[in-house]
């Protein structure tokens, strides 16, 4: 009776569309567990590799005038969970709560943003059809008159969807950027990972931005395995992203559609 078990649960393991496939996870380990479970729930073998760290901007003196001035503002674009989480972090600490963005309209980009807005019980006014910020800009409400339209648009504070702030501004708005959170390149592989590399153990490599592709690569290249890329199938959640792995990388192999979730 073991034995038959032991049997069936393999047979149904390998039924999974991702058996056997060994899976890297680049995202900051904050935002990655959620896909390493769909992952595993597939059957691939998912490796968290996190080549961004995710920490408070250098200065908080831009955000915290923001937020001192909110009732100047129509809307509040999001367009990352990241926004989200050090937006709103900041404005507790300041000793405010969300009832103050009672009279802003909220917009988002992507529905995981969306998703992590509802759950600080807030509502985002309004999504765009499709998960990118051109996406948005097309389909902005009332974009044909937004003369005098005052725009909060927390981001990373390198600098993200810069085409947001200059299209908008085109269209009249008034929007202001402010660094509200920054991302930085890890410095190491942990070992068993590298050691995968290395050994030409790793099937897929998934990427989730622009930044964490070069972070990749300069990892890859500190343990001298950027030649082992060649037979490994690199997925793209996005056609922003999969401009960055064509010019890193030299080529991009699955896309995400819808850019939600990564699909391999």
């Amino acid at each position: 009776m073991a034995d038959y078990q032991n049997s069936s649960h393999q047979n149904q393991t390998a039924k999974l569309p991702l058996s056997g496939v060994t899976v890297v996870v680049t995202r900051a380990a904050e935002q990655s567990d959620q896909f390493v479970a769909l992952l595993e729930q597939m059957g691939a073998t998912a490796l968290s590799m996190s080549c961004l760290c995710i920490a408070p901007p250098t200065s908080y003196a831009k955000l915290d005038d923001a937020i001192a001035n909110l009732n100047q503002f129509d809307w509040l674009i999001f367009t990352s969970t990241n926004g989200i989480d050090y937006f709103l972090e900041r404005l507790t600490s300041l000793g405010f709560n969300t009832s103050a963005l009672a009279k802003i309209k909220i917009a988002v980009v992507g529905q995981k943003t969306a998703a992590r807005l509802q759950a600080y019980n807030l509502t985002a006014d309004f999504s765009p059809p499709e998960f990118v910020s051109d996406s948005l800009i097309a389909s902005f409400p009332n974009r044909k008159n937004l003369k005098g339209t005052k725009i909060l648009y927390p981001q990373l504070e390198a600098g993200g969807r810069e085409n947001i702030v200059e299209e908008l501004t085109l269209l009249g708005a008034e929007i202001q950027a402010v660094p509200t959170y920054q991302s930085n390149c890890t410095t190491e592989i942990p070992p068993l990972i590298a050691k995968a590399f290395q050994a030409g153990k790793i099937d897929v490599v998934t990427f989730a931005s622009p930044k964490t592709v070069g972070c990749f690569y300069q990892l890859i290249k500190s343990i001298h395995a950027e030649y082992v890329l060649e037979n490994i199938c690199i997925a793209s959640i996005g056609p922003v992203t999969s401009s960055a792995c064509r010019s890193i990388l030299k080529r991009v192999d699955v896309e995400a559609n819808p850019y939600k979730l990564l699909c391999i």
